[in-house]
């Protein structure tokens, strides 16, 4: 088990999580210690989530907007 906090980011391209990924690596200290596991929008939405021995109902998907 690796698991102490688990954080998410999500990034609309590689290029902008290599932007993300170089911050994390300057802000780390000298004796820590992170994973970066990156993926894509389709394998999120498969993510499966469980409370006790039940599934847990997946939220409503909201609309997304994008600004440029």
């Amino acid at each position: 088990m690796m698991q102490f906090s688990v954080y998410v980011r999500h990034c609309p391209s590689k290029e902008n999580m290599e932007v993300h990924i170089k911050r994390v690596r300057l802000a780390l200290p000298a004796a820590g210690q992170i994973s970066i596991l990156a993926v894509t929008d389709k394998q999120y939405s498969e993510i499966r989530n469980y409370l006790g021995a039940v599934e847990k109902a997946r939220p409503e998907i909201p609309q997304q907007l994008e600004l440029f």
